[in-house]
């Protein structure tokens, strides 16, 4: 008995052996697809020719979603079935092209094959684990007996399959992987990568430190430019929508009736002597917990609440980010932390310090003579907050730039401040409240759910729309019936999401099925549902010129400040010469940084200072030490460099890794290849998705 549960304690890895898209092949494999060929049912789709079912296709989501529940312990929430069966499809999709492609290449594994995987002197390695003890050693008499033990065939017949699907892949890839070979250059390139180390001093000049107004770029170098580089303004043929959303969402009666449920709860709760926690028990969609939470991190709606309440209070519901949520106030305590309520008004810097100065000044001035803070904040500060009336809520030591927190902290409440000065610009401050006090609270929270008879009504609005534009247009019906028309931006036939409107497959391929002016049925999107209307056709070419020339412009205008950038970095060389101080820079361009990596680093990594800059790592590696190399080009600027260490290669150790890093590098290969052939198989496969029809709620 304990040799069988071992082995049916084994039945949720076989579905989750192999992670990615190979863990759906294994379900796939093992559904008996075939059965359903002989079945009159619905059709989802079809790949190159064959038929999908409605109910092969939902009996393989079932199975999937439950596979992934048992491995994972969680269930998958509604909101994200539409990704995960879109996941289930690729899979399918996936698994019937290479099953195809197995059989064209005469791939086959043999019982002997799996038998010697599972009895060999390299069982699977999780099956291994399950007959592992504490002190790391295998038993193989035990392991070998619960495989040959009748009462475990089930199980084994299982195992054995799962095998055989991994031996097949593996095949595939070896077929298709086996020119690939790994170099000892390309091995002694990971290595330098891996184990050359660097540290270097550097001045960089920041092209974006160079104004527009230093360069000029004239239309005939732009046009130059596009004429030189006809590759990057090539289009693949695109498509348009003009489109309605119906988005999916709760209505103002779906949130009454949570807010009118919790608010006979609450009457339940007077005078009840049952726990609070009963209530969170049988009431809440979130578990239990009690929780000391500070003003700063409870929604605003409730914070004034929770302040003025007292101990056992019960406060809400309350409309939060949550949904609708009923408190109890079972304590307050002295915060670990104090924290302060402030308004603000930004003067933001232009660069111009004393005009900025003078402007706040001025601001400030104007408070003092008695105009009111928030009306002031909404019409002269450069900050977001101006919308709230300079209000920043509440916050804590170490969540604003120093000044700024100090001058919070410090001042009295009710008090405007004179203009502080941070990297932002000039704020004029006004704390409105301080707390010393943390509070204890147990809730029951109700998320505001859409319900049935809104989501039906929402789809059938969409239908509604869908059925009269197919008569008399979408943009004519939209403004008789008041909806909102929103043009997405151009899209190719391999797009993944369309803009605006999320991922939908179908969508994109209805969209290139179908000519200007034509009408969709209703497609469900992540938002909601959305009736469409083809609104371009754009066909493969070249962009226009005038199309394109802002776009050009901006990278014209960046070329020229990088080479403005090295002939700065050439005048710097010329006065600092090989081992000259590099400080100097800053006489010559006072944006000059001028600076030293703090940490080693490599070819392969970032920076420190810097950040991923190949030209860069590129001369650390090569360049002279201890010595200024002449100005180097990168993709943000131009810098000087000076070498102060490269740790030296090592023959002896390179020989001593190569051959691991062979393997590793010709692995990796190889896995990118065949996710490579695997994409291609499937673009070039005729694939027929009509999902939507079937899946719109």
């Amino acid at each position: 008995m304990p040799m069988m549960a071992k082995m049916r304690s084994l039945a949720p890895w076989f579905m989750f052996l192999v992670g990615g898209i190979f863990v759906l092949f294994m379900i796939l494999s093992d559904s008996k697809l075939t059965d359903f060929f002989h079945q009159q049912k619905q059709v989802v789709g079809s790949i190159d020719g064959e038929d999908v079912t409605y109910q092969e296709y939902s009996n393989l989501v079932d199975r999937a979603r439950k596979s992934q529940e048992q491995q994972s312990g969680q269930s998958i929430d509604e909101s994200q079935m539409d990704y995960f069966r879109d996941q289930v499809w690729d899979a399918l999709v996936t698994q019937k092209l290479v099953d195809k492609k197995v059989k064209q290449f005469g791939i086959i594994v043999t019982d002997d094959e799996i038998r010697n995987a599972l009895l060999g002197p390299n069982p699977p390695e999780q099956l291994k684990k399950q007959f592992t003890d504490s002190t790391g050693n295998f038993n193989r008499q035990l392991y070998e007996q619960a495989m040959r033990d009748p009462r475990n065939k089930e199980i084994v017949i299982q195992v054995e399959e799962q095998i055989r699907q991994q031996l097949i892949q593996q095949k595939l890839q070896d077929y298709l992987t086996a020119s690939l070979t790994v170099s000892d250059e390309e091995a002694k390139d990971n290595f330098f990568k891996q184990n050359i180390k660097m540290k270097a001093d550097y001045v960089m000049i920041d092209a974006n430190s160079i104004s527009d107004n230093d360069v000029k770029v004239s239309d005939d170098e732009l046009k130059k430019y596009y004429d030189e580089h006809p590759e990057d303004y090539k289009i693949e043929a695109q498509r348009k929508l003009k489109y309605v959303l119906f988005r999916r969402q709760a209505s103002q009666g779906d949130s009454l009736s949570i807010k009118k449920n919790l608010e006979e709860v609450v009457k339940k709760l007077e005078g009840d002597t049952t726990s609070f926690k009963k209530y969170i028990e049988i009431y809440s969609e979130r578990p239990y917990s009690k929780d000391t939470v500070s003003l700063a991190s409870l929604p605003a709606q409730v914070r004034d609440l929770l302040t003025k309440a007292k101990v056992n209070d019960i406060i809400g519901p309350v409309a939060t980010y949550e949904g609708y949520v009923v408190y109890k106030l079972v304590n307050k305590v002295k915060a670990k932390k104090d924290e302060v309520r402030a308004s603000h008004i930004l003067v933001r810097s232009t660069g111009n310090d004393k005009a900025d100065y003078e402007k706040a000044m001025s601001i400030y001035n104007e408070l003092m003579k008695g105009a009111d803070f928030a009306t002031v904040a909404k019409e002269k500060s450069d900050d977001g907050s101006k919308f709230q009336g300079g209000d920043l809520g509440w916050f804590g030591k170490g969540q604003m730039v120093k000044p700024f927190e100090d001058a919070c902290f410090n001042g009295k409440i009710g008090v405007i401040q004179k203009p502080i000065k941070t990297q932002f610009g000039y704020h004029i401050i006004k704390v409105t409240d301080k707390s010393s006090t943390d509070f204890v609270v147990e809730k029951i929270v109700n998320k505001i759910q859409i319900s049935a008879t809104t989501s039906d009504k929402i789809y059938q609005d969409a239908t509604d729309l869908s059925y009269i534009a197919k008569e008399n247009g979408l943009e004519s019906e939209a403004k008789l019936m008041k909806y909102a028309v929103v043009e997405t931006p151009p899209f190719n036939q391999d797009a993944q999401a369309i803009a605006g409107l999320g991922i939908n497959a179908a969508l994109v391929k209805w969209a290139f099925d179908n000519s200007v002016g034509k009408v969709s049925d209703v497609y469900k999107v992540p938002a909601g549902y959305v009736v469409a209307m083809v609104s371009d056709v754009i066909k493969p070419g070249e962009k226009k010129f005038d199309d394109v020339k802002a776009t050009i412009k901006n990278v014209v205008l960046h070329q020229k400040k990088i080479e403005k950038a090295m002939s700065l970095a050439a005048e710097i060389k010329s006065k600092i010469g090989d081992s000259g101080d590099a400080s100097v820079a800053k006489t010559i361009w006072p944006s000059a940084k001028v600076d030293s990596t703090a940490t080693e680093f490599t070819t392969a990594g970032s920076i420190p200072g810097v950040g991923r800059e190949f030209a860069f790592s590129d001369y650390s590696f090569k360049g002279d030490i201890n010595k200024w190399s002449q100005p180097v080009k990168g993709s943000l600027g131009a810098y000087l460099i000076k070498v102060k260490y490269r740790t030296k290669y090592d023959p002896a150790l390179f020989d001593y890794q190569k051959a691991d890093i062979k393997k590793e590098l010709l692995k990796n290969k190889k896995s990118r290849f065949f996710s490579q052939w695997l994409q291609n198989i499937k673009k070039e496969a005729d694939i027929v998705d009509n999902r939507y029809l079937f899946y719109r709620y």
